[in-house]
């Protein structure tokens, strides 16, 4: 793969030196990306996975206007963080397609750029959340409906439910019998579709990341300041208590996604009480009364939905998420709905810190 994207990819864009040092970068779960080095200039490339993301080129439009919009805004000095902008081509697109070998992109790289897996202290996730938070609110004046659905339905739990349901019925690995207890437990929860029926006509129609993961949130490692909103390619329409809801998931649990402790996975109190602080010190005054309370909604749908995910690939191969080892996703399932009961459980005491 490295051969293949120095010899063939780069000169696409410009480079055509076989002396580029091409590594991989970050573990993502979806697409193939790789930190370029070569002479005085560094980028990153990425290989978009088209089996998830049907219409590559809305994914890179997207990406490029959000770019256009904050590069715009740190201009004038209202938006503090760095901006990670697409690079064009020779010929001057966004990207290039290869047909069955790829589809591929480049954007900038920030030097002394870090990025952290499990979020360690409370500072840690009030910088993080308040970085996402000052993002979402930027973009509140860039008219959602400009950005295309480059996944319909991404964040459509009872699309989520049905998937599970249709992988449990056809069961085409047979695997079904392995986790049945996390099958019900997951069809059990549809006490959150009537909630989310009633709540959500009212809510406006924002631009959001989708992937609020704490490693989407760089920092500056000389001395851990908050640096930069990256991997923009699930920013969509749709409403913030989602954005809300995938800090929850991927701050609180001392454990990563895919941990097998489970008895070590839980809602750590006092990083959902940061979350909230940064969260709304940033969008307090821009969020409406309806969106602020929609915001427990979120925390509940986006763990239990993303169990369902990681549950219904399993249940169809493995087809989604990129796997390590046997049972990967069932692993992170559990994972997932562990930390659902344990937010559940919290219920009172934490809503306390959204008030």
């Amino acid at each position: 793969m490295i051969d293949f994207v120095r010899q063939t990819v780069l000169p696409y864009f410009g480079i055509r030196t076989n002396d580029a040092k091409v590594s991989p970068l970050g573990n993502g779960h979806i697409n193939d990306t790789f930190l370029v080095r070569w002479g005085d200039g560094e980028l990153v490339l990425q290989g978009i996975n088209t089996q998830v993301f049907k219409t590559p080129n809305a994914l890179v439009e997207n990406a490029h206007k959000i770019a256009k919009h904050l590069s715009g805004k740190r201009e004038r000095e209202l938006y503090a963080l760095q901006v990670v902008k697409p690079l064009k081509t020779d010929e001057g697109q966004l990207a290039i397609d290869l047909g069955e070998r790829g589809f591929w992109r480049a954007i900038s790289y920030l030097p002394h750029s870090l990025s952290i897996e499990v979020v360690t202290c409370e500072d840690e996730a009030f910088s993080a959340a308040k970085a996402f938070g000052h993002f979402s609110s930027a973009l509140s004046d860039l008219d959602a409906t400009q950005l295309e659905d480059v996944i319909p339905q991404f964040h459509h739990l009872p699309g989520r439910l049905e998937q599970l349901q249709s992988a449990v019925e056809q069961d085409v690995h047979q695997r079904s019998a392995g986790c049945r207890e996390w099958i019900y437990f997951a069809s059990s929860q549809q006490a959150l579709l009537s909630e989310l029926a009633e709540l959500s006509p009212k809510l406006p129609l924002r631009i959001c990341h989708n992937d609020t993961k704490i490693n989407n949130m760089l920092y500056d490692k000389r001395d851990m300041s908050s640096l930069a909103i990256i991997d923009l390619d699930t920013c969509m329409k749709g409403h913030l208590m989602y954005d809300f809801g995938d800090m929850v998931r991927t701050f609180t649990s001392p454990e990563e996604e895919d941990s097998t402790a489970l008895d070590n996975v839980h809602v750590r109190e006092s990083i959902f009480a940061a979350i909230c602080r940064g969260y709304l010190s940033e969008l307090g005054t821009v969020l409406s009364e309806d969106e602020k309370n929609s915001l427990w909604l979120g925390a509940r749908v986006i763990c239990l939905m993303i169990g369902v995910r990681f549950l219904t690939d399993h249940l169809n191969g493995d087809v989604y998420f990129n796997i390590h080892h046997e049972n990967h996703n069932l692993e992170r399932a559990a994972n997932q709905f562990t930390l659902y009961k344990s937010l559940l459980e919290q219920e009172t005491k934490l809503k306390v810190y959204l008030s």
